[in-house]
């Protein structure tokens, strides 16, 4: 089976998201990685799993990326992309262009035509067949491990005249040292009980000594107390790190949809009745701003630093 995996960029660079992209599709057979940015090439190339690279520049927007994949379709029996904005975009163009029915937000595949996704807002998943005889998929990357970054694919330079039906004006970006969000291996989020903005920097301190990305539920962002980008949740960013820890969180539904792939979670709560502690595999009930302090300083005396 041939698969075709579309990368994810981040400006002009490879995401972490790929490489789960690439780990997931590599159930399904030998895969290319179409890379739309020169500058991504080399760290395509060196993703283990990747039998060959090409680089396509066409304009960064859906129409024109669709059309692109809908050309390279016949070489192909499954058509990947991450469930990113990007993905969410693109796929269903590309779908609808092959007259196919996609299958999205996968979670695990188990066969060949057989795939896991959730539904009713990640409160159950169901098990998709698709019979088709061409797949196009999108897959929740934070659902699955990343390849090494050891291998040494060729790489294969594609024209393309695919014309752009809209134009970049300008992209505003946030700047950070922080892992990234959707495919960190440990979380460190907090709700609005944290109070403030300024209440927040507790969150950021412990998330800084244990390498962690930062999240927050809505209602925490919706106050003002964290950026819009660090939202965790149904209408936020979906995650699945090794270590989720929960500070000042009830666990609203809709958090936890955002929530279900985490290994462990571990909460931060006054509350013991609290739903996110029910769920968690550690609690520690008391007082966030006694705990977080506490619990940082600890960190820092033993050496447990990941970052710097």
């Amino acid at each position: 089976m041939s698969v075709l995996v579309l990368a994810d960029l981040d400006n002009t660079q490879l995401s972490p998201a790929t490489a789960r992209v690439v780990g997931a599709a590599a159930q399904l057979g030998a895969v290319d990685l179409l890379v739309l940015d020169p500058a991504a090439t080399s760290a395509a190339s060196a993703l283990q799993g990747v039998a060959k690279v090409i680089s396509a520049a066409v304009p960064l927007e859906a129409k024109a990326i669709a059309a692109l994949l809908e050309s390279l379709a016949p070489n192909y029996d499954y058509i990947v992309a991450s469930a990113s904005s990007v993905g969410k975009d693109v796929m269903p163009r590309l779908a609808a262009k092959l007259d196919i029915q996609p299958v999205t937000d996968i979670i695990a595949i188990e066969g060949a035509s057989r795939f896991v996704r959730p539904v009713y807002a990640g409160n159950a998943l169901e098990t998709v067949s698709d019979s088709q005889a061409k797949h196009v998929l999108t897959v929740r990357a934070s659902a699955f491990r990343p390849v090494a970054g050891t291998g040494s694919a060729p790489v294969e330079t594609l024209s393309s005249t695919v014309p752009a039906a809209a134009r970049l004006i300008a992209q505003h970006r946030t700047e950070s040292d922080v892992p990234d969000l959707s495919t960190a291996q440990i979380v460190v989020g907090g709700g609005v009980s944290v109070g403030s903005a300024e209440g927040f920097k507790l969150i950021e301190n412990l998330g800084a000594v244990l390498g962690a990305a930062v999240g927050a539920t809505r209602a925490a962002v919706d106050a003002g107390y964290a950026p819009n980008d660090w939202q965790v949740g149904q209408t936020g960013k979906i995650i699945a790190p090794d270590i989720y820890i929960a500070v000042g969180i009830s666990g609203a539904l809709q958090h936890l949809a955002g929530i279900q792939g985490a290994k462990k979670i571990i909460a931060i709560n006054k509350d013991p009745e609290a739903p996110i502690v029910k769920i968690a595999d550690l609690a520690l009930i008391g007082d966030l701003f006694e705990i977080v302090p506490q619990l940082t300083a600890e960190l820092q005396n033993l050496g447990v630093s990941r970052r710097g």
